[in-house]
């Protein structure tokens, strides 16, 4: 079992939603933290908030040149990485067409709007993994890969360029896991994948309440998953070094559309 104080963890998006509240969960463990987010000012704030040894890299995950920073200032600093925490992304939900009532097509979506979401989602999330793995391997670390999937993963209507990077990062850690097994660095360095439902982050809360309502009515347990939680829930992952590989689910049971 690996122990999380003095552990260094590297979090993109870790100004606000779930990249914060791992934050806030980790230094609370005793570990060390590498922030990276592209909003400066957030970032700063964000670093002001938590109690621990904390650095900060404004960071664009879509470029080289930032996450190779991110990834040695992690080492300049700390001298190891021991999490990484991919976790920026965001969402611009439309659909692929639009088809009105007279049956033809009288929109399509943007393909900057798609472009955008894959560049942050997926190649960000590359970038960040290859540059703080490297690392990682040339310093002789252990620790835990730990992408972000969701349970769009499983395809979502609306949500097809987010539901792609989702699934993308939902084979990952096989790949990853694979290619590390082959070079014998994979009882070091595991990689998987954590899926979370709908959360209560302030983008989810800022949402009418009739749209929080609907959403609620497919989650068994009646709410929303908190930040804390799935902190919490990688906290657990980054422990216990059986888990590798695949990807695991916090969704609260949730139904997508049935209650079967």
């Amino acid at each position: 079992m690996l122990n999380i104080k003095d552990a260094v963890a590297v979090i993109t998006g870790g100004a606000s939603g779930i990249g914060l509240a791992l934050a806030h969960y980790w230094a609370k463990q005793g570990g060390k933290l590498v922030l990276g987010d592209i909003a400066e000012t957030p970032l700063k704030e964000a670093a002001e908030q938590i109690r621990g040894e904390t650095a900060t890299v404004v960071c664009d995950v879509t470029q080289e040149a930032d996450c190779e920073r991110l990834a040695a200032t992690a080492i300049e600093r700390f001298g190891k990485i021991n999490l990484v925490a991919p976790f920026a992304g965001i969402i611009k939900d439309g659909l692929m067409l639009k088809i009105e009532k007279t049956g033809k097509v009288t929109g399509k979506m943007p393909i900057e709007d798609f472009r955008s979401v894959i560049n942050i989602n997926l190649t960000g999330v590359f970038l960040t993994v290859r540059e703080c793995a490297e690392q990682m391997i040339n310093h002789d670390c252990t620790g835990l890969i730990c992408l972000i999937s969701s349970t769009g993963s499983l395809g979502t209507a609306g949500q097809i360029s987010y539901s792609a990077t989702k699934a993308a990062n939902s084979v990952m850690p096989r790949v990853i896991t694979a290619e590390f097994f082959r070079r014998n660095v994979a009882h070091r360095i595991r990689c998987l994948a954590v899926a979370p439902g709908y959360v209560g982050t302030p983008m989810v809360r800022s949402m009418p309440q009739r749209v929080q309502d609907k959403i609620v009515e497919q989650v068994p347990i009646g709410r929303l998953i908190e930040p804390e939680e799935v902190a919490a829930f990688v906290g657990e992952l980054f422990r216990n070094e059986a888990l590798a590989g695949d990807v695991f689910f916090i969704h609260g049971g949730l139904r997508l559309g049935s209650k079967g």
